[in-house]
């Protein structure tokens, strides 16, 4: 059995699909590009997929993976091509490895998201994330089907800085948050730190922001940065099987003969 990983996008309009549209989608972007899929076992199989991490509806996403058994070998950069010409634009297959490593869902540690809040200024949003970075705990409050919970927003936040947008329309006021979010338990989640800096600095954008993952990986704690977390797949691809190795040290041997 072979298993690939994919990363996949959620653009534009696209990003107010559900996961449970875009399990649907990919189901049926799998029987077009007539996929060889390993099934689970009992009276209903479904495809072996395992999602990890996905973004909630509503964000978009650079970075969303998962991971797919199949019963017979294939090429995954062609797999990849395949499958992403059976999606609909805006959910897009951008990369795809062979799995040669284990714990993916273990390496996916932090994310870094984009935050775009029209109609506010950079020197408000630069002030209200100082203020969040400078303090101890910032408590939010989320609805859960258990009733209101309470947690701290601000531990789980590893960076947090603001900087005016690039493409903003004419002149009207328009900032950028960018920040890296520990994954934790519970989640902290971008809409959690929107809440805290309204309650820190309130900040209160005019219009819902507009919330974007670029990537979630490995945190490296020494840089502050998030990783790939594909590289170590890579890597096991371009090092030979151990399999392979050893037919190629015998094969060494026996042409050498004895010493």
């Amino acid at each position: 059995m072979q298993r690939i990983r994919l990363r996949y996008t959620k653009r534009g309009r696209l990003r107010f699909t559900s996961h449970r549209d875009f399990q649907r989608a990919f189901e049926r972007a799998l029987r077009r590009a007539e996929v060889p899929m390993a099934y689970s076992a009992g009276f209903t199989p479904h495809p072996k997929v395992s999602y990890a991490n996905a973004a909630p509806t509503g964000t978009g996403s650079e970075a969303e993976y998962l991971e797919i058994a199949l019963t017979a070998e294939r090429d995954p950069d062609t797999l990849r091509k395949l499958l992403d010409e059976s999606m609909p634009v805006g959910l897009d297959i951008v990369d795809a490895v062979e799995a040669r490593t284990s714990g993916l869902a273990d390496r996916l540690a932090a994310s870094v998201w984009e935050l775009r809040l029209d109609g506010v200024g950079v020197e408000e949003a630069a002030r209200a994330a100082e203020a969040f970075r400078a303090a101890d705990s910032v408590e939010v409050q989320r609805r859960t089907k258990n009733g209101i919970r309470t947690f701290d927003a601000r531990e789980a936040v590893a960076s947090l800085e603001a900087v005016d947008a690039p493409d903003r329309p004419g002149e009207r006021a328009c900032a950028i948050l960018r920040l890296v979010v520990r994954h934790v338990t519970p989640a902290v989640r971008p809409d959690d730190v929107l809440s805290g800096l309204r309650a820190v600095a309130d900040l209160a954008p005019p219009v819902p922001a507009a919330v974007t993952r670029l990537a979630q990986g490995p945190f490296d704690e020494e840089t502050g940065t998030v990783t790939d977390p594909l590289a170590p797949d890579r890597e096991a691809v371009r090092a030979p099987r151990p399999e392979a190795a050893g037919t190629a040290t015998a094969t060494a041997s026996a042409v050498e003969g004895p010493a």
